[in-house]
């Protein structure tokens, strides 16, 4: 069956019973969206703060993508599901935090990002159209500060804000590239101000990674003031949203999109899905009170950051455990043969065939990934295969020979076709790392190291390039930014495709040259984004876009998914 008609045939329990029978959750401090999602109480997370025992922080993460994606949530799921599975002897509890879909991807090329075969996450189609409606909140109160913007600029622009110098774009939640550059207030004086214009899309949103870096209410108000929109007509003096009197009403409108969503898995286990920035644009974690919460309520807690570990685990331990304290245990990395045949040479249609030369050269990008989780940033490791039914045994048998010569448990992993039961050895193997081992790991770099150098560090230990490059003008804006904001961590913004900004180097190119391009202030999260290459942060739809197969039937039923 297809991934949807998996879900739609599951027997989900009802979220409120199953959060009070396997946590001991109190019914009123959820707030239910219908049966089977709910809203847990900032109350009830505040709650949690006197626990002393934590949980152990597990996080998964994946060799460098093929365009089809390799299971980074199916294993995540999966692998939650296993962990329950294994540690209902002992008593042991887990609990897997996702970040929430995009709707641009859903009806672009992924169709979803729910898990898939038995290792999702439901119900299915409310999660990925919609949800909960937290990223339509984020929308409206990133492009509420907008429309203040422009209003206030109408009405006489008593800051002084120079309309050439604002740094603030709508948003909107799907992909369309007809929007990267609009010009607003055309037809006149009444319609506003003249001026050029352009949108990102949602999870690009400044918004968004401040939702899932703050720790309560006071911390989210207090971070969206700190944005900055703009410079005055000096050309040096920020505006910030809090100047417009915008961080109030921007809260306001993100008061339930701030509380974690509850929902469970096939095998009805929870799950928390809160947040979704993109981790080839943004920083692509889910959200510091969803992790945390889980880490109070249970054994272990599985988090998964997005695309390769180059971009997502290195944006989760720099940015996100930086920020928050977190520390994993230990780290999952999710590989696929037919990506590695990918990464070998072979073209995307013919990845289903043998082909153990190709595996072994495109094994690079594997161990690339592999030595900067064990040796940069001081993490144990555990290789899980994600198993296709057309991998051969001969090359399953050559992948984990390969992960063993380099002292790395491998193991494969057939959560996809059955569910929890197919990780249970992956759930082992895991367990027993951080059962063993206090939480701890490495940065990639000090935090008090000069902007340029972090972004060098990033690029030549992580990317293999011999160097980095950027214009004159972004070597200014670098320097300005160095002298107030040099502290802060750096979100590289590069194709997942590629170690390289070149997404048609495959494997584990060394010696090229990373461009920056561009670099952006995210003064209320907290970190310089720095553009690599020719990177949009308004994805386009493909030739043959996923809501083509989308469709709802007379009774309801959703088609197309997947």
């Amino acid at each position: 069956m297809s991934d949807i008609k998996i879900a739609q045939a599951a027997k989900m329990k009802p979220i409120i019973g199953l959060a009070e029978e396997t946590f001991a959750i109190p019914a009123e401090q959820l707030d239910p969206y219908g049966h089977y999602k709910a809203k847990l109480s900032l109350d009830y997370v505040n709650s949690l703060s006197h626990r002393k025992e934590e949980g152990k922080l597990i996080l998964v993460t994946a060799i460098s993508p093929t365009p089809a994606g390799e299971g980074k949530t199916t294993t995540t799921v999966g692998l939650g599901d296993a962990m329950n599975r294994v540690g209902k002897a002992s008593g042991k509890k887990t609990i897997i935090c996702l970040r929430e879909p995009s709707l641009g991807p859903c009806f672009g090329m992924k169709g979803g990002a729910a898990g898939g075969g038995y290792a999702q996450v439901v119900p299915m189609e409310d999660i990925n159209l919609h949800f909960t409606g937290d990223f339509h909140a984020i929308g409206v109160a990133h492009n509420l500060l907008s429309a203040m913007i422009d209003n206030h600029i109408t009405h006489g622009n008593v800051l002084g804000i120079d309309s050439r110098r604002i740094k603030w774009k709508r948003v909107v939640d799907m992909n369309d590239r007809a929007l990267r550059q609009i010009t607003i207030g055309q037809g006149g004086v009444a319609n506003g101000h003249l001026r050029e214009d352009g949108f990102d899309i949602v999870v690009a949103s400044e918004v968004m990674s401040i939702l899932c870096l703050a720790t309560n209410r006071a911390d989210l108000k207090e971070r969206l003031g700190r944005i900055i929109i703009g410079y005055k007509t000096d050309g040096v003096t920020p505006v910030y949203a809090s100047d417009l009197k915008a961080h109030g009403a921007m809260a306001a409108l993100l008061k339930d999109a701030f509380k974690p969503n509850l929902v469970q898995t096939l095998e009805n286990n929870i799950a928390i899905v809160h947040g979704g920035p993109f981790a080839n644009i943004a920083h692509g974690c889910n959200s510091v009170i969803a992790t945390k919460t889980a880490l109070k309520l249970a054994d272990y807690a599985v988090t998964e950051a997005g695309f390769g570990a180059d971009l997502g685990a290195e944006k989760f331990l720099n940015i996100k455990c930086r920020s928050s304290g977190l520390k994993p245990s230990a780290v999952v990395l999710v590989a696929t043969v037919r990506a590695l045949k990918f990464h070998g040479g072979v073209d995307k249609n013919h990845l289903n065939q043998e082909n153990l030369v190709a595996l072994e050269k495109g094994f690079a990008n594997l161990e690339r990934h592999l030595s900067n989780i064990t040796g940069h940033f001081a993490l144990p490791a555990v290789v899980s295969i994600n198993h296709f039914t057309f991998d051969s045994d001969a090359e399953v048998a050559l992948l984990v020979k390969k992960c063993e010569a380099l002292g790395v448990k491998c193991v494969v992993s057939r959560h996809w076709a059955e569910g929890g039961a197919g990780a249970e050895e992956l759930a082992r193997a895991i367990m027993d790392i951080v059962d063993n081992r206090d939480a701890d790991f490495d940065y990639l770099y000090d935090e008090q190291l000069p902007l340029w150098e972090k972004m060098e560090a990033i690029a030549m230990k992580l990317y293999g390039a011999k160097e980095i490059v950027a214009s004159v003008k972004v070597k200014k804006e670098i320097e300005r930014l160095q002298a107030e904001y040099g502290s802060m961590p750096i979100c590289m913004a590069k194709t997942q495709m590629s170690f390289s900004t070149d997404p048609t180097l495959k494997g584990a190119p060394s010696g090229h040259i990373v461009e920056i391009s561009e670099v952006k202030l995210q003064n209320g999260a907290g970190f310089i984004v720095a553009i690599a290459g020719n990177m949009m942060t308004m994805p386009g739809l493909p030739i043959v876009p996923t809501a083509e197969k989308i469709d709802i039937d007379d009774d309801g039923v959703i088609t197309g998914l997947f």
